[in-house]
């Protein structure tokens, strides 16, 4: 058995947004094709993703210098506590699943936040004398991104930075295959939204076949 983590950074459920749409269909695939699986959502609008501010900063500071855990602030506490949380839950698992819009040529904010709590050295990468070296070499990994443009080629796909930013951290990491589905256009043409969107679920659900 796997477990699959689904991870979706998006304000909007699968009614109103293309990603989570395609997302829902490609998990709902997947549970019907691997039904021993766990599969388990990590919605980032819903979840505490703490921030590495000055509290996290601060507690990981005095652990590093001996202190005990029962030394740190509250705050300390809660929000170190809560990174350890959800790093353990991304190592544990086996496969990942991103869904998120293009904001801006990247992703939510929220993403990179959970990116940032689970890049833990010891846990997903570690640090040799030849360079750092990633830890998540059985793992496998995929983004589902929408846009209104095209970004993932032609002239504006330089402007992408969301998918290539997941890919790169994931070689980081040590994964070795991470793949990304694409559902753009829709807004450079409106009239074609229903197609590209069908036509993504329709790729989504056969990816979710062999995932």
């Amino acid at each position: 058995m796997a477990t699959v983590l689904y991870i979706t950074a998006h304000p909007h459920d699968h009614q109103a947004s293309f990603s989570m749409a395609v997302g829902k269909a490609f998990i709902d695939a997947y549970r019907e094709a691997n039904p021993s699986d766990e599969v388990v959502h990590v919605d980032l609008y819903k979840e505490n993703i703490p921030q590495l501010d000055a509290d996290v900063f601060a507690g990981w500071g005095k652990l590093q210098s001996g202190a005990g855990f029962e030394q740190l602030s509250d705050e300390e506490k809660a929000k170190v506590a809560r990174l350890g949380q959800l790093s353990e839950q991304f190592v544990a698992a086996d496969k990942y699943v991103f869904v998120s819009p293009m904001w801006n040529f990247s992703f939510p904010p929220v993403l990179k936040a959970y990116v940032d709590a689970v890049a833990v050295a010891g846990k997903t990468f570690k640090y040799t004398a030849e360079g750092p070296v990633g830890l998540l070499t059985d793992k496998k990994g995929l983004h589902i991104q929408a846009s209104g443009g095209v970004y993932s080629e032609g002239p504006a796909a330089g402007f992408e930075s969301g998918f290539s930013y997941l890919k790169k951290i994931s070689m980081f990491f040590g994964i070795p295959s991470f793949e990304g589905l694409f559902v753009e256009g829709m807004a450079a043409n409106p009239a074609a939204a229903p197609e590209i969107k069908a036509n993504a679920i329709a790729k989504a659900t056969e990816l979710a076949a062999t995932f």
